[in-house]
């Protein structure tokens, strides 16, 4: 028998409700998310090694598909009229693997740099705002263009602070205004 806090904190799964059987009730499913060990319930925000998967994934992952379909359509403008099929596909396919490994492998550098400086100014700052995630864009722009020179660092951080700055506060007002 559960107790009654268990009851407190579940609902009724009745998957017959419309119709007209005798059936009372089948389940009971928890109403909160259910955690293994009590320390992952007090946990707001993913932790470092969560965000790097993620940030390194997702961006990887975007730039390949992008840079795939963008070599794809340079190889198909690229074939020639005279190309037998084979040679056409053949070209299509290398210029679209080719691009998306490339995008995808500098998105997904971008992405380990962001998920590393992120994580440490969480780490260092105590709290998980939209400061960290500009800083960290900040950061990410200017290591990423530094070899290039000064200004070029400059003007990629700031780019890199306004992105991560944006992209954060969008997904504030997304989850603000817009159920789900």
């Amino acid at each position: 028998m559960a107790d009654s806090k268990d009851q407190k904190n579940t609902r009724v799964y009745h998957p017959y409700q419309d119709l007209n059987v005798p059936i009372q009730k089948l389940y009971n499913l928890p109403s909160a998310p259910e955690h293994l060990f009590p320390e992952e319930a007090a946990r707001t925000h993913r932790s470092w090694g969560d965000n790097l998967q993620y940030y390194t994934g997702t961006a990887y992952l975007s730039g390949a598909l992008v840079g795939a379909a963008r070599g794809t359509a340079q190889g198909l403008r690229e074939a020639e009229s005279s190309d037998s099929l084979k040679l056409r596909l053949n070209r299509v396919l290398n210029s679209g693997g080719h691009a998306g490994r490339r995008l995808g492998n500098s998105l997904g550098v971008l992405g380990l740099i962001f998920a590393a400086l992120e994580s440490g100014i969480v780490h260092f700052r105590g709290t998980d705002d939209l400061v960290n995630s500009a800083v960290a864009g900040l950061g990410t722009g200017a290591l990423y263009r530094a070899a290039s020179g000064p200004r070029s660092a400059a003007i990629a951080g700031a780019i890199g602070g306004i992105a991560a700055a944006a992209a954060v506060a969008g997904k504030q007002a997304l989850k603000r205004y817009v159920p789900i």
